[in-house]
């Protein structure tokens, strides 16, 4: 009998731990797994732009000024993303013009780039003058919603392995280098 308690006793524990291993395992696995696979999935700014189907004259802008490579890279960067409908608003010719002027093409891109990862929670409440890639500032005000010059940002926040997506509704045209006041 008394040996008969004891094998109660282990088979008591080992109902007792198994469950608590199981959940700690399963646990575990769960979250291994869903880093895993959102990490897996997490594409770069390209394909991001790409699989979101909004931005076919960005990315043919960005191919044209042979910026891919730069924006496949490691990164991070923030890039405010005009859409399709942000182009349609330019002046018939301009993105014609534009394709045929790579200088001046990679230039306007590059202005809406800011190195680093930029989230709309990082300007909330703030007004900024912030360095783009292009080298000329942008004013980010994170008072109302969040504008980057005369942009809005209409969707935020769109991650990418290599970066941080903000979708805006106008083109971003930096100054001339000689109206610049210093």
């Amino acid at each position: 009998m008394r040996i008969r308690r004891l094998k109660l006793t282990q088979s008591n524990s080992e109902k007792m731990m198994t469950p608590a291993i199981r959940s700690l395992v399963a646990g575990t696995a769960l979250v291994a797994g869903l880093l895993g696979s959102s990490l897996a999935r997490a594409a770069d700014i390209v394909d991001t732009a790409v699989s979101a189907g909004s931005f076919t004259t960005l990315i043919t802008a960005v191919k044209a000024a042979g910026l891919v490579h730069t924006l496949k890279g490691k990164g991070p960067f923030t890039v405010f993303a005009p859409n399709d409908a942000a182009f349609a608003k330019l002046p018939p010719g301009t993105v014609e013009s534009l394709l045929k002027n790579k200088a001046k093409l990679a230039a306007i891109l590059k202005y809406h780039v800011i190195p680093g990862r930029v989230k709309a929670a990082d300007v909330a409440g703030k007004s900024l003058k912030v360095a783009t890639v292009e080298g000329q500032s942008v004013s980010v005000n994170g008072n109302f919603g969040v504008t980057v010059n005369d942009a809005h940002v209409i969707q935020p926040d769109i991650e990418a392995s290599n970066g941080v997506i903000h979708v805006i509704d106008t083109v971003l045209l930096p100054p001339a280098r000689g109206k610049m006041h210093h």
